[in-house]
């Protein structure tokens, strides 16, 4: 089971607008070192939504490559539409992948028999573990708990990434999961305190930026460090909220590029961060020790 601080990777793009592998290859070793324990590729934070299919399994494969096995490599490979979602999670296993990342079907508001069929559609087309991926904010569909819970006894749905940020839901899945089932928080706000409850870690876009202190939160959080995981939550909570401030991943791209790590560039239609997000991210980021 993978389990503490999961980064959801943004994807470098270059003033053309092309994949920027060599800043890619730099984040990957920025969280290898930084104490990151895996990465989500090509997820929403990493603009999958722009990328074609192609640019998803190339940019897979790379991060792969550059992390060399050092840490998992989850994949994401959602799709609204059943065959397109097996056939990207089909590439994301060609491309090296060691777990899959599949949201719920968005727009077209499947019932939860359809949610239920997808996703073991899903779980058929790979031997990879599968993580499904709750996000009503984004794709209105919600999974029912009860969903969850059946789908855990699919054998390779390996657990769910719950960004509702409703705590009562994650514990009632803690509660009656199997013992193989992971429970991930995607909600970086109330990460720490489903940690503590007895999840599995957190899929995280603060850890982006501060990925050392995200890590050592979610690390005391899982054995039960309170103080310690609640101090350092204290200096994430700015980022928690702010690299939100505009959509993501407007905020954190900016951040990292006033890091030094890479450039800022999102694809359209997302546009540069405004001055007033500019102040609001420094200072979050400040707070956090971190000094753009």
């Amino acid at each position: 089971m993978i389990r503490g601080s999961i980064v959801a990777l943004v994807t470098p793009f270059t003033t053309s607008g092309t994949v920027d592998y060599k800043a890619l290859r730099l984040l990957v070793e920025f969280h290898v070192s930084e104490g990151t324990n895996a990465i989500v590729a090509v997820g929403t934070t990493g603009e999958s939504a722009t990328l074609s299919h192609s640019e998803d399994e190339d940019v897979i494969k790379a991060i792969v490559d550059f992390v060399a096995g050092r840490i998992p490599v989850i994949a994401g490979a959602g799709s609204n539409a059943t065959a397109e979602a097996c056939q990207l999670t089909e590439a994301a296993t060609r491309a090296g992948a060691d777990a899959i990342l599949s949201v719920a079907p968005y727009y077209n508001k499947p019932p939860q028999a359809g949610l239920l069929a997808h996703f073991r559609a899903v779980a058929k087309s790979t031997n990879l573990p599968v993580i499904i991926y709750n996000v009503p904010g984004r794709t209105v569909t919600d999974i029912a708990d009860d969903t969850t819970l059946e789908l855990a006894e699919v054998s390779n749905i390996a657990g769910i990434k719950d960004a509702t940020g409703d705590l009562d839901r994650a514990k009632y899945i803690l509660e009656h999961r199997p013992d193989n089932f992971a429970v991930y928080s995607g909600d970086d706000p109330t990460a720490m305190e489903l940690c503590l409850m007895g999840g599995d870690g957190d899929i995280s876009v603060t850890a982006n930026v501060a990925p050392r202190l995200m890590s050592s939160m979610i690390g005391d959080a899982l054995v039960g460090n309170f103080s310690e995981a609640e101090a350092a939550n204290n200096q994430l909570r700015g980022l928690h909220s702010e690299l939100f401030v505009e959509p993501n991943p407007i905020p954190t791209k900016w951040a990292l590029s006033e890091m030094g790590i890479m450039r800022s560039d999102c694809r359209l239609p997302l546009v540069p961060i405004t001055d007033e997000g500019k102040i609001a991210v420094r200072e979050a980021c400040r707070t956090a020790g971190i000094y753009l």
